[in-house]
């Protein structure tokens, strides 16, 4: 199975976390199904171009958040997350990158009017 990963390797976020994010978002949005067999560790890491301790890191991180199951001979398979387990990782994942917008917002001066504004704008954008 391919999934759809991709890498930005000039950006500051660590390959670790672009990949983690990019997965969860996967499973949590019901794209990737429980029961779903993953790639193993090895065969991600070819496909992404980065370490086998760099999967491997991901699917542990995910496996304790509850999203995934490792089954000792079989692999690594998306587990059942119940609708609210869903809910919580589906809206941390836009609070972060929202946290994250003010971050960068304010680095550069901008005042809360314009941050809301922007807000805005990227809303009607993208739900019209």
């Amino acid at each position: 199975m391919r999934l759809p990963i991709q890498l930005n390797e000039q950006s500051a976020e660590p390959l670790y976390h672009q990949i983690e994010v990019q997965l969860r978002a996967l499973i949590v949005s019901g794209q990737l199904t429980e029961g779903t067999l993953l790639p193993s560790i090895r065969e991600l890491a070819q496909q992404v171009k980065c370490s086998v301790i760099t999967v491997k890191r991901v699917y542990s991180d995910l496996e304790t958040e509850g999203l995934l199951r490792t089954r000792q001979g079989t692999g690594t398979y998306v587990a059942q997350v119940g609708e609210k387990e869903r809910d919580r990782h589906r809206l941390a994942a836009v609070i972060e990158a929202m946290e994250q917008a003010v971050i960068a917002g304010k680095r550069v001066q901008c005042t809360e009017e314009e941050m809301e504004s922007m807000f805005k704008e990227a809303l009607s954008k993208h739900y019209e």
